[in-house]
């Protein structure tokens, strides 16, 4: 629930996928209170089709006057194979020498997008340059997340900060996934991808279906990433055994993705906010919340 002192700024952290996106629109049209900004975190490696969905979404934003920040800790493609960068874990599936199955750690969320968002949000909160490090005092962030219903479960105050007032407006509403969906449709809107890199692991099939079959380039690029971790990141010790984008450890370019998982077969049905939920994949990558695993904490 809203806090009962009113904070020194409102803004929200978006991930550019459904539910971010209902929030924003409806403070752009007054549905909800006014926004003071709405903060996207760029990884540098989002599908084109998430960069022209945070165009679109700034453009509004821009129309209603808030304004959309941009901010960035880097590319994690280019610094995830840069052996002079800071490590940062990602969640490659890995086969072990002795044959048993591991998985990386997931420090790219908390590093690509936490962090960049944190950061941005003490600027604007009048924390000093370079380093915007401090608050002043008495000067408190109301930040908007994005979670719906069926997501209650990762609402977590494991990463409280004292300049920061969380608040979950599609809770508060009642609104699930597919009533975001469907109020997109009604707007006109159309769908809405979801945001997570292009070499996210935690991809389903349909995902990396699509990406193969509507966007060479972006499977390409994929394919060859794969390729280049099979040893483990750019930093540290090598791995023993070997790292994989696809859960099957399997090359990219040789794993089963045309299989229809479980999931995938139990959310097939004829209705129309199921299909533009992109099914079987309850992936995507948001701040404060990578829907494909549990609650990030800065």
């Amino acid at each position: 629930m809203p806090h009962a002192i009113a904070p020194t700024l409102r803004l929200q952290s978006c991930g550019a996928g459904v539910q971010s996106t209902v929030l924003a629109l409806m403070a752009a049209e007054g549905l909800l209170p006014r926004l003071d900004g709405v903060v996207f975190a760029d990884t540098g490696w989002e599908p084109a089709q998430v960069y022209a969905q945070v165009d679109r979404l700034a453009a509004v934003l821009a129309d209603a006057g808030i304004p959309m920040y941009r901010v960035s800790a880097g590319n994690l493609r280019t610094d995830s194979l840069d052996p002079t960068h800071r490590f940062a874990s990602v969640p490659y599936y890995v086969r072990n020498p002795d044959g048993t199955d591991g998985m990386g750690r997931r420090q790219c969320t908390a590093e690509y997008k936490l962090k960049p968002i944190n950061r941005k949000v003490r600027e604007l909160l009048g924390a000093a340059p370079p380093l915007y490090r401090r608050v002043p005092a008495g000067r408190v962030a109301e930040q908007w997340i994005g979670f719906s219903t069926d997501e209650i479960h990762r609402v977590s105050d494991h990463d409280r900060l004292s300049y920061v007032r969380k608040r979950y407006p599609l809770l508060e509403l009642g609104m699930s996934r597919k009533d975001c969906l469907r109020w997109l449709v009604a707007r006109g809107w159309g769908s809405t991808v979801k945001s997570a890199c292009i070499g996210c692991p935690f991809h389903g099939n349909a995902q990396w279906r699509a990406m193969r079959d509507q966007h060479p380039d972006e499977w390409a690029d994929a394919i060859a990433f794969d390729t280049a971790i099979r040893k483990g990141g750019a930093r540290g010790l090598p791995l023993h055994g070997q790292a994989f984008l696809h859960r099957s450890r399997i090359p990219l370019a040789l794993a089963p993705i045309d299989r229809v998982t479980r999931g995938e077969w139990a959310d097939r049905s004829p209705d129309i906010f199921d299909a533009l939920a992109e099914l079987g994949d309850p992936d995507g990558c948001s701040p404060y919340g990578c829907r494909s695993g549990a609650a990030v904490a800065a």
